[in-house]
């Protein structure tokens, strides 16, 4: 059941003050769950781009900068930390350049390689299969591999396959096996192909789902690896190619893509991560927003062709695209990461959990020095941003039962014509019976005050985590890294056997109810 918004008739402009406080209600329905939302919502995305992997994920064993077995200690625990659930490799655009015997054997062996979709850097494949799938094991999640399908043959996909998955006596896995690694690896998730409309090859979507049809054939199923295969799918907008895609290739994917980013445009600047107005705040909450409209769209046209929701939608690149910051590498889209950032984090999240019927994956990018990043590195130093935290206190929803909600509030009407709510929420209910909800009050200047009604619930205690700054543009640097943190929040008490939430302008707050 999806969660319902409900909101007062009073349109307010994001440029007028408004009253100091504001109010909202809210009424969830504890005893309505059915829906879980799949751990894998929170899923990240590591594409050889700019500083992701090396400098970002990877050192190597040599390095100076603290590692395990290669991996940044300080990356490693703070993703550890993150319960992160799947991660997307090699891309991206990256995928189809990129040819997987290049990255296997001894390091000294592998050719290094012009990375020529993100600023020509000249790449050593010192991080290939064995280095991502191994990370994927220390750290428990579960690898999605994107296939080169632009670039590369049939032939080497399905010997990818059979080289990652295949235990018997065959030439890939004895390949694998002189390279290291005895048993096969699990691999679940294999997408094939990569934004196949664009830098996957520039392909018309009755030409792709032929390829599709064909690639897969031969991705085969080795001993007890069953592959979950995912087909390029559409950018935003561009409900045509899904509708291609249902009609022509059908049960015979298990999911197909969706890219959308909350960006102002391709050409252009696209605007600074870091200086920008209360204007330019609403209207990116208004564009993060409009990703519901898109699912709701695609999932329709989905629908027509698959009643039974059999083939997934998987939403694997999102996020934020803003300019780099100056004076890095041009095409390494390191971008800084603030409040702002968290909020579209938060936003988005809380639609996700509402589609999870049919949407089964998403993939924020991107996990580290990339666009919205989780995390960001220069040299030894690390910090995490406010998406990362974001993150962290959201992984309370990860395979939990999704909650309804009816939600009163006031929304402003920003620039292009989009509504923004002033207050975001989501809920769900874990494997022990214990409740969590997260609120997201997007007024910049002004607190809300909820009332909260649990039906079908009794309340005997109430805790909850806030995240917030003094102002919207504030972010981590790499000398004050902890500026923007989670704190304890005290705003939250029982009344009557309702919940009275008093929540700060520009915050996040997660709360456990018992």
């Amino acid at each position: 059941m999806r969660n319902k918004l409900l909101f007062s008739s009073i349109l307010l402009a994001a440029s007028v003050s408004l009253s100091a406080q504001q109010s909202a209600t809210i009424t969830l329905h504890a005893d309505q769950g059915k829906q879980i939302i799949p751990k894998e919502i929170y899923g990240q995305f590591a594409e050889h781009l700019g500083t992701c992997i090396y400098g970002g994920l990877w050192v190597g064993e040599n390095s100076d900068i603290p590692n395990i077995k290669g991996y940044r200690t300080d990356v490693f625990n703070a993703l550890k930390d993150l319960q992160v659930p799947v991660l997307r490799w090699p891309g991206g655009c990256f995928a189809d350049e990129y040819h997987w015997m290049d990255g296997i054997g001894p390091k000294e062996n592998r050719p290094k390689m012009v990375n020529n979709n993100w600023g020509g850097t000249i790449e050593d494949n010192s991080f290939g299969t064995h280095e991502f799938l191994n990370l994927c094991e220390m750290l428990g999640c579960e690898p999605y591999i994107s296939g080169n399908v632009g670039s590369g043959t049939v032939e080497e996909l399905a010997k990818w396959v059979e080289y990652m998955t295949s235990d018997g006596d065959s030439p890939m896995a004895n390949l694998r096996r002189k390279n290291g690694r005895d048993k096969a690896w699990k691999v679940k998730y294999l997408g094939v192909g990569n934004e196949s409309w664009g830098c996957g090859g520039s392909m018309r979507p009755e030409y792709y789902a032929d390829l599709y049809r064909r690639y897969s054939t031969y991705c085969r199923n080795y001993d007890n690896n069953r592959l979950f295969k995912i087909a390029s799918g559409a950018s935003d907008y561009d409900y045509e190619w899904t509708k291609v895609l249902m009609e022509r290739v059908g049960s015979r994917m298990n999911g197909v893509s969706l890219h959308y980013y909350t960006v102002s445009g391709w050409t252009g600047s696209k605007g600074s991560a870091t200086q920008f107005d209360k204007d330019d705040y609403y209207w990116t909450m208004g564009k993060c927003r409009e990703i519901e409209d898109v699912i709701r769209k695609h999932c329709a046209i989905m629908d027509e062709y698959d009643k039974d929701k059999n083939v997934a939608l998987m939403l694997d690149e999102w996020g934020t695209w803003w300019d780099e910051e100056p004076g890095t590498v041009r095409g390494h889209l390191y971008q800084q990461n603030t409040m702002r950032d968290a909020f579209v984090a938060s936003l988005s999240l809380d639609i996700f959990h509402k589609y999870t019927d049919r949407l089964k994956m998403t993939n924020i990018a991107q996990i580290v020095n990339v666009l919205q990043s989780m995390i960001l590195t220069n040299g030894p130093k690390m910090m995490l941003t406010p998406t990362y935290h974001v993150f962290e206190m959201y992984k309370v929803h990860q395979d939990a039962t999704f909650l309804p909600m009816d939600l009163i509030c006031d929304k402003a009407q920003v620039r292009d014509n989009r509504e923004v709510p002033m207050l975001s929420a989501s809920a769900s209910k874990d494997k022990n019976g214990v409740i969590h909800i997260t609120l997201a009050n997007v007024d910049t200047d002004n607190a809300q005050n909820i009332s909260l009604d649990l039906q079908g619930q009794k309340i005997s205690g109430v805790n909850g985590r806030i995240l917030t700054s003094p102002s919207i543009n504030d972010h981590n640097t790499f000398e004050k890294p902890d500026f923007v943190k989670p704190a304890v929040f005290n705003g939250a008490k029982v009344e009557k056997g309702q919940l009275k939430i008093s929540m700060p302008a520009k915050s996040i707050v997660v709360l456990e109810v018992k």
